[in-house]
């Protein structure tokens, strides 16, 4: 058995793999009868089967532009079924022969297929010098035939550039081969070379260009008559939105690609689109939807002649079933889906489709001696078709069997061989999840060092997939909170576990910034974007220089304790825990939320509230006394993001009473800068009444009393009120003056969930994704502070606030004022005049105005009730 890892470079994993495997790889299938039938459930949930798009250059092999022979043909046809090893053998068996024939045009197309077999395997380097070959053999030839040969091979050369991190590049080739399509009058290729087009411009984080593009193809889509390429042109172009995170015209996109498929009588088409409308209704979270995407998997059984597409789609039927927890009407579908797979030849997507079942199975305690066998022999056929990549992910499954049966040696064995296949095959996101399973199998024999090393790789390769961890492959589906979250989370509780009595600075100074790097891929998952870049930030010199009258808090919620890092002016990292169960601390969070909203709970509020003062800040308490703290800055985490820190109760004071309270989404997105001195300018916009397509939402009646205590307190205001605050006008005041604040009272929600986050103006909702062009112009001065004064999270959502601190960060502004419930609004009149009133006299920080504003509403008879004053957080800079 393995005690100790140091170094997890892929020459190592090779070593041990060679030291421990030199019996058969496939020896741990004899699996003792005793364990197939002890086998307990796995926690991964099952992965969505995706349909290989035809559209899209990735999926199918290309022999347009020549007429195919045997050879090529024959290579098409084991690349279609999903076996690219033997299509590699055969096309290069093809490429000799035209090679020795001279016949460079089949060469070149043979050549660029060999290259796209070549990808699919993960062999990048075989994969370029087959298509720089066959590029090389279609320079300078003008004839129309070989254009379009050699728009194929430049479409593949893209793909095998994005694969490779160059997106820059991908962009080119794309653009190069739209041009080529053009003069060729191919309209289905123009249409796919937009598609790969926005792929790279979103991978380089351009997002906007990105659905910009995906909207000209859609109308360049509309204006064709129906077609199987229309079909297949909007299928893929549903698909693109729905990975962009529009499912809305995802959906519409999908569902006129159905129509023209019915129209045309398309079985195949028709199968196709109701799979990707399935896909995309599952997705959009309630359970209408979820009632919907089951109708659609339901459908393909009738209409589609694919009997992969009739697995996929009830595969992903049973996955729903099971995420809904329908055990008893989940299982009726488990024999026909056996007997299904059965019959499936051997392939890649046949493999993949037998580890997503093997992953259901594992909710069924009775059948999991049959999730191990199945298992097996999608190792077993990975291994005939010489698919590293697909071999990799089986082994890892099978290993995470073992681990949960607690057989170290063999789940470790199974382990290490599936990421030595991974790191050959370049296949990231299975490589990380392999990483982190080996952390867990080390952490579990006491190998902490080893552990570390393996969770640190494991966190290493997964910021390298931001940008991709959405549009990951399907097959091997990523959701965050079971398969990324918990990679950060368990890190730092191996982190601060690993402590002495002695503590490791620089052990916590990694845990501090593995927090940080939690929220930020939080935010990216919000987004469905990598559209935040951090920075490294040196935290003495944030607190002990530039902040010598602040403390940093970072509390973070792990399975079996409550942990916190704390910086306190010149004094080193520190850090103490509670021991106290994850639900348990979520149920009393709950708890105190719903008696903060309450004005008459104000003994529940301080019963409840002293609970989690003590877990937070009781052990420093003197310490901050001591150091002459005045403003404490909270890094959240979990459920307490809906808490406002300002209400925590020392069994004699709130902490208001005694602090300056903000909270930051990490010190990494925003360096924190006193506010400059000059004149405040801010743009209001506010709506009395809301729209008459939102009736749940009461009139804001003391607005104008609002805007007026801004102006009275000195502040240059410009305002746009009811019929005057669209969205247009409000991004034309902003991009036209320079605005230091944007005050808008207005209702709006913060939920957990980006299509959710919203703010509302007189035509409609703002959504929060569209707030970098409301609040960021090109010319204009960075807004310094955004006050949304009447929103609220949204109930029920224990991570809504997460939608505050995507609001906040995608706004741009250095600062965001907000309230987390709905408040009476004169209390906000009143709360807002002392707001500005404090911050114009501009001696204090924004923290410290927001303060004695709070302090100002406790001491008023009416408003003193935690329900009034503590609503309001600041988060971002607090200076």
């Amino acid at each position: 058995m393995m005690t100790k890892t140091t170094r997890l470079s892929g020459a190592n994993y090779l070593k041990i793999f060679r030291q421990k495997a030199k019996a058969k790889i496939f020896d741990f299938l004899r699996l003792p009868l005793y364990f197939l039938i002890a086998l307990l459930c796995i926690l991964c949930s099952p992965v969505l089967a995706i349909v290989p798009d035809a559209l899209n250059s990735s999926s199918q092999l290309v022999i347009n532009g020549v007429t195919s022979t045997s050879g090529l043909q024959q290579g098409k046809v084991l690349f279609d079924a999903g076996k690219f090893a033997q299509a590699v053998d055969v096309l290069q068996q093809a490429a000799q022969k035209y090679k020795q024939q001279g016949d460079n045009l089949r060469l070149a197309t043979t050549l660029s297929n060999l290259s796209l077999a070549y990808q699919q395997l993960g062999d990048w380097n075989e994969a370029q010098q087959a298509i720089t070959e066959s590029l090389n053999l279609l320079k300078g030839q003008e004839k129309n035939q070989n254009l379009q040969v050699f728009a194929q091979s430049l479409d593949i050369q893209g793909r095998l550039q994005l694969a490779m991190g160059k997106a820059e590049s991908a962009l080119a080739t794309w653009q190069q081969t739209e041009e080529i399509y053009k003069k060729t009058g191919n309209k289905s290729s123009i249409v796919r070379s937009q598609i790969n087009q926005a792929q790279a411009w979103r991978t380089q984080g351009f997002y906007r260009r990105a659905v910009e593009i995906l909207k000209k193809v859609n109308k360049t889509l509309q204006s064709q008559p129906d077609s199987p390429e229309k079909t297949v042109g909007l299928r893929s172009l549903g698909d693109a939105l729905q990975v962009a995170g529009d499912l809305e015209l995802s959906r519409r996109a999908l569902e006129q690609s159905l129509a023209i498929a019915q129209r045309l009588q398309s079985n195949a088409d028709i199968g196709a689109s109701l799979f990707s409308l399935g896909n995309n209704t599952r997705n959009a979270h309630t359970q209408e939807q979820k009632r919907q995407a089951i109708a659609y998997y339901q459908q393909i059984e009738k209409v589609s002649a694919s009997p992969l597409t009739k697995i996929q789609a009830k595969l992903n039927y049973l996955s729903l079933l099971i995420e809904d927890k329908q055990l008893a009407q989940a299982q009726t579908l488990l024999p026909s889906i056996q007997s299904q797979l059965e019959q499936l030849p051997p392939s890649r997507a046949a493999v993949y489709a037998r580890i997503n079942f093997a992953q259901s199975l594992t909710k069924f305690p009775s059948r999991n001696s049959d999730s191990a066998l199945i298992l097996a022999k999608a190792i077993e056929q990975s291994h005939s078709l010489a698919d590293k990549r697909a071999e990799a992910y089986a082994l890892k499954s099978l290993g995470s069997l073992y681990e949960e049966t607690k057989q170290w040696s063999e789940a470790q064995d199974l382990t290490l061989k599936g990421l030595f296949l991974a790191q050959s095959s370049n296949a990231p996101e299975i490589i990380y999840t392999l990483e982190w399973q080996l952390g867990r199998l080390l952490w579990a024999q006491k190998d902490i060092n080893g552990a570390i090393a393996a969770y640190d790789t494991a966190v290493k390769t997964l910021q390298s997939l931001r940008n991709d961890l959405v549009a990951v492959n399907q097959d091997v589906q990523l959701n965050f909170r079971d398969s990324v979250e918990p990679v950060y989370r368990e890190s730092v509780e191996l982190l601060l576990q690993s402590q002495t009595e002695e503590p490791d600075i620089k052990i916590l100074e990694k845990a501090r910034q593995r927090i940080e790097a939690l929220q930020l891929a939080e935010l990216d998952n919000f987004f469905q974007e990598a559209c935040l870049q951090g920075q490294k930030v040196k935290l003495d010199q944030v607190v002990d220089q530039d902040n010598p009258t602040s403390a940093i808090l970072y509390p973070i919620i792990l399975p079996n304790e409550l942990q916190v890092i704390v910086k306190i002016p010149k004094r080193p990292l520190r850090h103490y825990s509670t021991k106290i169960r994850q639900t348990e601390v979520e149920k009393i969070l709950t708890a105190l939320r719903k008696s903060l909203v309450n004005p008459t709970a104000i003994k529940a509020v301080e019963n409840q509230s002293q609970q989690v003062y003590n877990w937070l800040l009781q052990p420093i308490e003197s310490e901050l006394q001591a150091s002459g703290v005045n403003t404490l800055v909270f890094v959240l985490d979990g459920a307490l993001r809906n808490l406002p820190m300002a209400a925590l109760y020392d069994g004699k004071q709130y902490l208001v009473e005694k602090y300056a309270i903000a909270l930051s989404v990490g010190l990494q997105l925003l360096d924190p800068k006193p506010l400059v001195q000059r004149q405040l300018k801010a743009l209001t916009a506010g709506l009395t009444e809301p729209p008459a397509n939102y009736p749940n939402y009461a009139p804001l009646t003391a607005i104008k009393s609002e805007f007026d205590g801004i102006t009275e307190a000195g502040i240059s205001t410009t305002s746009l009120l009811d019929g005057q605050f669209t969205s247009k006008k409000l991004e034309s005041e902003i991009n036209t003056v320079s605005f230091n604040i944007v005050h808008l009272a207005t209702h709006g929600q913060f939920s957990s969930l980006a299509e959710n986050t919203f703010i509302l103006a007189a035509d409609g909702p703002i959504k929060v994704k569209d707030f970098d062009s409301f609040f960021r112009s090109q010319d204009k001065s960075t807004v310094e502070l955004l006050v949304l004064s009447a929103c609220q999270t949204a109930a029920g959502d224990n991570r809504a606030a997460l939608g505050l601190a995507g609001a906040s960060v995608r706004a741009g502004a250095r600062s965001t004022l907000a309230s987390l419930w709905q408040i009476d609004d004169e209390s906000t009149a009143l709360f807002v005049t002392a707001f500005y009133r404090e911050l114009q006299s501009g001696k204090i920080t924004k923290a410290e105005a927001l303060h004695l504003a709070q302090l100002e509403l406790l001491k008023h008879p009416n408003y003193k009730a935690p329900s009034f004053w503590s609503a309001y957080v600041l988060i971002g800079n607090w200076l």
